[in-house]
């Protein structure tokens, strides 16, 4: 086996700080929990945990002062549970300028916790055992604009949770009158739990200009990420579920 090259420390250095630092804050009633995320996380060039909390209610309050990009959060804490800390900080406009997104973390793979996660404004739904390289690419995702939802259960959860508010909530098809015809192309592939690579492969485009269609559609609809795009593409008509097959 060859020997690997260990990098220059002034090219390590150059690379980490070409790229944007993506503050990580880690919400569980668990020390060992966020010990452990922490060690993860804080070992990348590109990302730092800047803010912890043992429950939803602190962590509102660290909020308030402490900027962050991406939060971690358990879903069954004292005082404050997950999901409506979840629903709170994506819902407040923070003073220093911050939009945190929000990545649920459980130890059950369950529709409802998936459901009232997404509902509650996540950008993400993870189950805690999920591999570290898995956690650490959901966080990129997320920062990147992106949602993230676990791969199994992806397409299960947009039928679910955009079917169940498409009922709630039907509003105007006109609000999708500021796409384009590819942009809603791409959105009905997107309700289809299709992936950006999946979306240019079928569209015979590359993935670079789907990401830029994709941010294109999150601007015009006014929405923070994937999964809100398609629940408005649920609710507006342009797909409905008995039309998906799963």
């Amino acid at each position: 086996m060859g020997t690997v090259k260990a990098q220059d420390p002034a090219e390590s250095s150059e690379m980490a700080a070409q790229k944007p630092l993506i503050r990580v804050g880690i919400i569980d009633d668990q020390q060992l929990v966020r010990t452990g995320f922490s060690m993860v996380i804080d070992s990348q060039d590109d990302m730092k945990v800047v803010l912890e909390a043992p429950d939803g209610e602190l962590a509102l309050q660290r909020l308030e002062v402490v900027p962050v990009d991406v939060v971690l959060m358990d879903v069954r804490m004292p005082k404050l549970d997950g999901l409506e800390a979840t629903r709170r900080i994506t819902s407040t406009e923070y003073s220093h300028g911050a939009h945190p997104k929000v990545i649920v973390l459980t130890t059950f793979d369950l529709d409802e916790y998936m459901i009232g996660a997404v509902t509650a404004g996540a950008s993400g739904f993870l189950v805690k055992d999920a591999p570290p390289e898995e956690m650490l690419r959901a966080i990129r995702t997320v920062f990147s604009g992106d949602a993230v939802i676990a791969p199994t259960s992806t397409k299960r959860l947009l039928a679910h949770v955009a079917a169940r508010e498409a009922q709630d909530q039907r509003i105007d098809p006109s609000v999708l009158d500021g796409l384009t015809e590819r942009e809603l192309e791409v959105l009905a592939h997107m309700a289809r739990g299709e992936s950006n690579t999946e979306i240019a492969e079928c569209l015979d485009v590359a993935e670079a200009t789907v990401k830029t269609h994709v941010g294109r559609i999150f601007a015009k609809l006014h929405v923070r990420d994937r999964v809100q795009a398609v629940v408005l593409a649920f609710a507006s008509g342009l797909v409905n579920p008995g039309d998906m097959s799963f």
